[in-house]
């Protein structure tokens, strides 16, 4: 089992910055791909960024590509999506996942979700 746990959501202005965090604890493999994902009220989730838990090859969706920034930090099990230059566009509550996933973009790939952190961004 994999436990994911994410953190740094919060209100902020059009323009500014915000870093989450996903804590990751259990059984993680090489292989595993991480991921961000979003979801608007009344809206389909939706896939924001993803990279290896190797550290490879990393995915934004098109809306964030400049603006957001996914990594991992393997020695403390945390994966981080910097976002920077927020618009109203990106409130929402934002989950971390996780998996052995061919497809970076599709939910259904995941196996494990964290519980989700809010964020907001205020014109």
């Amino acid at each position: 089992q994999v436990q994911l746990v994410e953190s740094g959501g919060g209100l902020v202005q059009a323009g500014g910055s915000l870093t989450l965090s996903c804590a990751v604890s259990g059984r993680i493999f090489s292989n595993f791909r991480m991921g961000w994902f979003r979801q608007a009220p009344g809206k389909e989730r939706e896939f924001v960024a993803a990279i290896t838990w190797s550290g490879g090859d990393a995915y934004y969706r098109d809306s964030v590509k400049g603006r957001f920034t996914i990594s991992r930090e393997n020695a403390k099990n945390t994966v981080y999506l910097l976002m920077n230059s927020l618009e109203n566009a990106d409130t929402a509550v934002y989950y971390c996942a996780a998996g052995s996933v061919w497809i970076p973009n599709l939910a259904s790939q995941y196996d494990f979700w964290g519980q989700g952190t809010q964020v907001t961004v205020s014109s």
